[in-house]
């Protein structure tokens, strides 16, 4: 018998968010980060240093894992995107997320919904 004993979570929409915030919001909602490559780089030795956002992920937001299972996420540095791409996302990142810091205090449910936050941070 080889069946898993951990619990099961949510994988967070992270499309379009800056690396480093999406890594948190991955990580408070129990999903790992991870190289679509399996024999290429640690995803995180990728986005270091500099700004790098998150253009794809395997599985996609919604879809129930195992607690710290990968979810693999394709990356893309600040002003290296082709001219013209479109982000696969509904929402797209706040012009200040460059600057932005994830603090335990302002996390939100980062799963998407179809309710309009009408009281933004």
């Amino acid at each position: 018998m080889n069946e898993r004993i951990e619990d099961r979570v949510i994988v967070p929409h992270l499309l379009g968010l800056p690396f480093h915030v999406g890594r948190d919001v991955a990580t408070e909602c129990g999903v790992t980060l991870a190289n679509p490559d399996p024999a290429g780089l640690p995803i995180g030795s990728l986005a270091w240093p500099g700004l790098f956002y998150i253009t794809s992920q395997n599985p996609p937001a919604r879809t129930e894992v195992y607690r710290w299972d990968s979810v693999a996420v394709e990356i893309v540095g600040y002003g290296e995107a082709e001219r013209g791409a479109l982000q696969n996302s509904p929402v797209s990142p706040p012009a200040d997320a460059a600057h932005a810091k994830a603090k335990p205090s302002n996390f939100i449910d980062p799963t998407p919904t179809d309710v309009v936050d009408q009281n933004p941070l």
